[in-house]
């Protein structure tokens, strides 16, 4: 009987976790790696949804088929959104590894926060952009935050 009552609870189990509704939220950090202390560095979070459908269109090598989305930059920016200041990696006297750890407090900061809310960081991934050739003033470095929860 107990054998029965554990596979049971196993099919259940299983069950319940093929159907587990799950959501996803995106959160954003842009440090400036530009000379000089002169960029901006923010953890950006979004307080809005969108449908990306709205934005899409078919495309197709049949130019009769093809379906060009209308839609208007307008529609797809987001006006309510969160904004934490973060410090810009360098100052007039070169990089600034306080700043660096300063901003590392921040950020951990604000994944406790969301892990306490029930979300999971899922997955992390950075890039940088930076011609970097002489006479350069331009450079972030970018991280995406990708968390889940159950619904």
């Amino acid at each position: 009987m107990k054998k029965i009552l554990l596979v049971i609870a196993f099919i259940g189990l299983s069950f319940a976790e093929i159907n587990a509704q799950v959501e996803y939220k995106v959160i954003t950090s842009v440090e400036s790696i530009v000379p000089n202390g002169l960029g901006r560095s923010r953890i950006v979070s979004s307080s809005e949804e969108r449908d990306y459908k709205n934005f899409t269109s078919e495309r197709s090598s049949d130019k009769k088929e093809d379906k060009r989305n209308k839609s208007d930059r307008g529609e797809i920016r987001v006006k309510n959104f969160e904004e934490t200041k973060l410090l810009n990696f360098y100052n007039i006297g070169g990089i600034r590894f306080q700043n660096i750890a300063a901003n590392d407090a921040v950020i951990s900061s604000k994944i406790n926060t969301m892990i306490s809310e029930g979300w999971e960081l899922a997955f992390v991934n950075t890039g940088v952009e930076s011609v970097g050739g002489k006479g350069d003033n331009n450079g972030i470095f970018i991280t995406r935050y990708i968390f889940k929860r159950s619904l």
